[in-house]
């Protein structure tokens, strides 16, 4: 088996194609979507290919065929008709005003007819200028024109948190969009990309003939690497890397077919030849971690969550669901659907390991003032559990507690609510990125927290009281009979009552009994 060079950040699809790089074979994605309709908008997380699928939908409208020789298009596509192809990308650059968005409009309009060989009439606004842009070059080719749009969505993205900046550009990408349905006897296909998905309403007034195929079963896969993938394109990387690691990693989003991994995540992986959270490194926004904190997330419950079909599409600048902003940047993939009546809803996952620890490890990082010691810092824990020092568990946790100062209690709303504790404690074990299934429901009722580790089953239960310790945290798994459902397993169990004051602001209470 040859290995080829690892295409990391590369987007153009000539480039890959002519310079011996891996390329995972998306044109039969391109074809039936070409076969099935017209308009399509398409939203998935950033770095995860799809500025590479619309350069290669550009190089097959324009007939490129030395470029697919070996591909599933090569002997499916009519080689002997090229369509133009006009290309609108806000991937570069941060525009901060309506004024700047509207320059890189006119630039990238300018750009498109100097390469298509079209004049537009002098003195049009944007609208027209677009308008005028597809008609002349549907007039002077006598081909209908492939329209394409990469990061549509960006320009307002950058500016979130300035909510009135957000809104003006909203309104000007709105203008631009707006063409693309009055200009269709001049259209031959149009694709949008983006990581979100703006409400038709508010974006693209009126264009309401786009196919959404962002949850189509079908289209699940047409970015991202599958299982087949890996062994088909990558195999001469696998060598020497644990598959099953690899999965748990990488592995797992979905929307609503079939799984996919994480692209960038894997070609780091084979180049470095290291686990680490490559995706997640790069970029995540902090608005996103601010909005979490200030919206009191309880953490335990961050990675399991419910949204219907309308609340996962409900996203614009004055109204941003949790479910939605988490799904669509991709922190929240879907484990399963379900119709109730004309009701569909979606139950959301973590995706994989990279993202359940680097997001509650950036959470955790956010709701307490991590203390300096090394001896406080989750890489502690970790040692704890491997030698099942419960003692040495309880120490970390009071004295962690004990170190975050009165004032920080004071100055933090989101120390005030009662799921502030619970939220601490499951996000230390999170950021390790450990076997944990939080609220874990069975006939008996629903346990707080359950994690499996190095051959072990640990049952815990939080809560909060007024002073002292009262001892009903252990009380209540031996009431319930948590344990039970855990006894197949054959593995040493051990029930863990943590309780907190709400009065003194610490952990007054841990207590530890094996299970027989």
């Amino acid at each position: 088996m040859n290995r080829k060079r690892l295409p990391i950040g590369i987007q153009t699809f000539s480039e890959i194609r002519e310079g011996g790089y891996y390329y995972v074979d998306k044109t039969p994605f391109a074809l039936r979507l070409i076969e099935q309709g017209k308009y399509y908008f398409l939203s998935r997380p950033r770095r995860f290919g799809k500025s590479l699928f619309l350069d290669t939908l550009a190089e097959l409208f324009s007939a490129n065929a030395p470029l697919f020789d070996g591909l599933h298009a090569q002997t499916r596509w009519d080689w002997t008709r090229p369509y133009p192809v006009v290309r609108l990308s806000f991937a570069e650059g941060v525009m901060a005003s309506r004024v700047q968005l509207d320059r890189r409009i006119e630039d990238l309009l300018r750009i498109n007819s100097q390469a298509l060989g079209v004049a537009i009439h002098p003195g049009l606004d944007i609208a027209g200028s677009f308008g005028d842009l597809l008609r002349n070059v549907h007039a002077d080719t006598g081909e209908r024109v492939v329209v394409l749009v990469d990061e549509y969505d960006k320009p307002i993205l950058d500016n979130l948190t300035e909510t009135d900046t957000a809104r003006q550009l909203r309104d000007g990408l709105r203008n631009l969009y707006s063409v693309i349905k009055g200009a269709d006897a001049h259209i031959r296909f149009a694709f949008l990309t983006g990581v979100s998905k703006f409400s038709k309403v508010s974006l693209f007034s009126g264009l309401n003939n786009l196919r959404d195929i962002t949850v189509s079963s079908e289209y699940s896969a047409i970015c991202g690497y599958t299982e087949a993938d890996l062994d088909a394109v990558f195999a001469p990387e696998l060598d020497g890397l644990d598959r099953e690691q690899i999965r748990a990693w990488y592995n797992g989003y979905n929307w609503t077919g079939e799984a996919v991994y994480n692209p960038f995540d894997v070609l780091l992986l084979f180049q470095e030849r290291q686990f680490r959270p490559w995706w997640f490194e790069t970029a995540t926004p902090t608005f996103l971690i601010d909005l979490l904190v200030q919206r009191q997330v309880f953490l335990p419950r961050l990675g399991q969550r419910f949204a219907s079909e309308a609340l996962l599409s409900t996203f614009d600048v004055e109204r941003i669901g949790t479910e939605a902003l988490l799904f669509q940047t991709g922190y929240l993939t879907i484990d399963s659907v379900r119709q109730l009546g004309a009701l569909i809803e979606y139950q959301l996952r973590y995706p994989n390991l990279e993202v359940q620890a680097s997001l509650t490890g950036a959470l955790l990082e956010q709701i307490v003032p991590l203390p300096e010691q090394p001896a406080l810092r989750p890489s502690r824990l970790y040692e704890l559990l491997l030698e099942n020092d419960f003692t040495g568990i309880e120490q970390l946790f009071r004295a962690f507690f004990a170190s975050i100062p009165h004032d920080w209690y004071r100055n933090n709303p989101i120390a005030q609510y009662e799921g502030y504790y619970a939220s601490v404690f499951y996000a230390y074990f999170a950021s390790l990125g450990l076997d944990l299934t939080p609220e874990d429901s069975s006939n008996a009722g629903r346990l707080d927290m359950a994690l499996r580790f190095n051959g072990n089953v640990y049952l815990f239960e939080f809560k909060v009281v007024e002073l002292a310790s009262e001892g009903r945290a252990l009380q209540q798994i031996k009431n319930q009979g948590y344990a039970d459902k855990y006894r197949a397993e054959g593995r040493p169990i051990h029930l863990i009552g943590v309780e907190f004051s709400r009065e003194r602001r610490t952990m007054v209470g841990f207590e530890v009994e094996s299970a027989l």
